[in-house]
């Protein structure tokens, strides 16, 4: 099964399904990320939309995902906001001018996508020269113990969610060509990491 087919299928519930590690984590990491911002930003792999009400009302946003089902949602998340557009777009090849976006964020994205260098690459690309790349991520331990059971249960993950748990982000960032200026660890030791890196 595609991971447009995985996402379009899990859409209905997808919200319901991550309301623990909302409450508990990721809604804060969301505000403290997004509320801030200003400018025009690119929202590449906006889901359901669940950034959408931590964004200040002077952004200009602009949301991308590849699943239209998933987008369903955050059409209606942003029904009564003036200043987002939604997008069924690949990540791996997005339809913007180069040096477009003041910020391109991506929150539990680079995940899923099948080629993540080739997606941070076009996020490389889009953002403007002086801008910021903002990826919060999971991904695979520093720790061994943790490392081992993300590469042993990863098959299994990725069968049924199309969700990859052992992704070596910041490594692909640097791949991707970015430059980066920080990584904080957010939760599970180090599996919750937020990295903030430019073009």
């Amino acid at each position: 099964m595609s991971i447009i087919s995985k996402y379009n299928r899990a859409s209905y519930v997808f919200d319901t399904m991550e309301i623990p590690m909302e409450h508990m984590w990721f809604s804060k990491w969301r505000k403290d990320i997004l509320s801030g911002l200003s400018g025009k930003v690119l929202d590449v792999g906006i889901g359901t939309g669940k950034n959408i009400p931590h964004y200040p009302d002077e952004c200009e946003i602009v949301g991308v995902d590849i699943s239209n089902k998933m987008l369903s949602h955050a059409r209606e998340k942003a029904a009564h906001k003036d200043n987002i557009s939604l997008f069924q777009m690949d990540a791996e090849n997005l339809g913007f001018k180069d040096n477009s976006f003041d910020y391109v964020i991506t929150t539990f994205v680079l995940c899923s996508i099948p080629d993540p260098i080739a997606a941070l690459k076009e996020m490389k690309r889009v953002c403007k020269s002086d801008g910021l790349i903002i990826n919060l991520e999971h991904m695979k331990s520093d720790n061994r113990i943790i490392a081992f059971i993300e590469d042993l249960f990863n098959p299994l993950i990725v069968a049924i969610t199309g969700v990859n748990i052992n992704r070596e982000t910041v490594e692909n960032v640097k791949k991707a060509g970015l430059n980066v200026i920080d990584v904080k660890n957010k939760a599970l030791i180090d599996v919750f990491r937020l990295i903030r890196s430019k073009p």
